[in-house]
């Protein structure tokens, strides 16, 4: 299969959150599984061409916007496993400091959208599945189902979409349709505000052949009022089409046995190597050094939908347990505040309000345990990577995290970590208080660490799936092709 992953942000050139990430690694599991696949996102200014090796591939390729031509050019460097990956330029739109957060954003998206189409003529190469990713590639679906439909070179393309987190669907005025061409098409189901705005995510879930999310109870949960961000209705009436698929870990990335960042390199057999970090991790934590005592990590955004509104309400039983707490993260500056407070009084209590690679690998190396209270989790990943450093995760039953962690059983030994469901600070606190419990029986905790460190996170079962979902969509495709478009 020929298959371009359409991003706004990928790993190694720019990374904004999780979203980066995924397009740096299923690409190459999915050519490692033979598939000729290619990447395409912005060359934003903090790209470097020296840097990143990167070649010009085409220097003028016109983007229709509106009523005039925008020129786009096209770099071309490759990914890990020699992944091509194509860079559209444009000095208006993407020579800027930051990624996001712009008044024109709906502009810098719809012309890179677009570009991505009329680059393929240019490069002599159609994919069979062009697969998107959140509102930033949204309308590419729409375009092709409209604009482009006619023409042979693109209507064979089938549209792959994933929703990384519903939250964020790129609002915006109508003359946005305008600007993208397709304002005598009309508006969908999924515009809100009877007609005043246009949602570009809606747009592509309404257009898109197949879509897809980041784990299967998230693909359930947001066909669901109240946990759909507006759009349960469109879903579930799309739900043949909707697709759970678990993003996996980069595990030539996510190793233990290999990581740079840590003090001491451990695996599932040598074990004992682990207790390295975590003395290493309580020094530079300003916590005290004791072996005994459980360290719990959390690497987080600090806000609410990460569930720092229990943890904060819970944080004075907690800490009054026999505990050290190490958080690191940015967000809310209400949880700034009432954190670094509590550090003020708590001696078991370490804040970290910043991010930065080497110390989430040493908290992930260096910490027995992994909180993630989440009050909706699309997928998440701090789970997965906590289970393969050796931290058993304590986790609210939501999206990602329902379908990666298991309730541990002492009795019967099943299970990979705590989990509680009601989003509630005394079950948060109860399920805590359980795990801190099971860490005094030391060899059943063992036994339960290095079965976690063995789960299988990587990206090669994902990719498969999404294997099967693109060969879907395909087939979706060429069955509505065969239907007239007046019918």
């Amino acid at each position: 299969m020929k298959i371009l992953i359409a991003a706004a942000e990928m790993v190694p050139f720019a990374k904004v959150g999780g979203l980066a990430d995924v397009i740096g690694a299923l690409p190459k599991a999915l050519k490692r599984l033979g598939h000729d696949v290619r990447v395409v996102m912005p060359r934003y200014q903090r790209i470097q061409d020296r840097k990143f090796d990167l070649r010009l591939v085409l220097p003028e390729v016109q983007v229709p916007m509106e009523d005039h031509f925008e020129t786009a050019l096209v770099k071309e460097g490759t990914i890990g496993g020699g992944v091509p990956a194509y860079l559209i330029d444009n000095q208006h739109f993407f020579h800027r400091e930051g990624v996001y957060g712009y008044p024109d954003d709906d502009e810098r998206f719809v012309f890179f959208s677009r570009a991505v189409l009329e680059m393929l003529p240019h490069l002599d190469w159609t994919p069979d599945v062009l697969h998107c990713n959140d509102w930033h590639t949204a309308i590419i679906p729409n375009l092709l189902k409209t604009l482009y439909r006619d023409e042979p070179r693109f209507n064979r393309i089938a549209t792959v979409l994933t929703i990384h987190n519903l939250a964020y669907q790129g609002i915006f005025g109508h003359r946005v349709l305008e600007i993208a061409g397709i304002g005598s098409f009309g508006f969908v189901y999924a515009d809100p505000g009877g007609g005043h705005a246009v949602d570009l995510l809606g747009r592509g879930l309404q257009f898109s052949d197949a879509i897809t999310t980041v784990s299967e109870q998230y693909a359930r949960e947001i066909q669901m009022p109240g946990l759909g961000e507006g759009m349960d209705q469109l879903l579930a009436s799309r739900r043949d089409r909707v697709f759970g698929i678990l993003n996996g870990l980069d595990y030539d990335e996510l190793d233990p046995a290999t990581d740079r960042h840590i003090p001491a390199n451990f695996d599932a057999q040598s074990l004992d190597r682990k207790a390295r970090n975590k003395l290493a991790l309580q020094r530079d934590a300003n916590l005290p050094v004791e072996p005994d005592v459980p360290v719990i990590g959390m690497i987080s955004r600090l806000s609410d939908a990460k569930g720092f509104d229990i943890l904060c309400e819970a944080l004075p039983a907690l800490l009054a347990q026999r505990v050290q707490l190490v958080i690191l993260g940015t967000g809310d500056q209400h949880y700034h505040e009432v954190l670094a407070e509590a550090a003020k009084r708590y001696r078991n209590l370490s804040i970290f309000l910043t991010f930065n690679t080497p110390l989430a690998q040493k908290i992930y190396a260096g910490s027995d345990m992994f909180l993630m209270p989440s009050r909706f989790e699309p997928c998440g990943l701090g789970q997965m990577i906590a289970m393969r450093y050796g931290s058993v995760p304590i986790v609210r039953r939501t999206g990602g995290l329902a379908d990666t962690v298991e309730d541990f059983d002492p009795r019967t030994g099943q299970g990979n970590g705590f989990v509680f469901e009601p989003y509630d600070a005394q079950e948060l606190f109860a399920a805590v208080v359980r795990a801190t419990e099971n860490f005094k029986y030391r060899d059943a905790w063992r036994s339960l660490v290095q079965a976690d460190m063995r789960c299988e996170f990587s990206w090669t079962a994902s990719a498969e799936k999404y294997v099967d979902v693109y060969q879907r969509a395909i087939e979706l495709n060429e069955a509505e092709l065969a239907v007239p478009m007046s019918s």
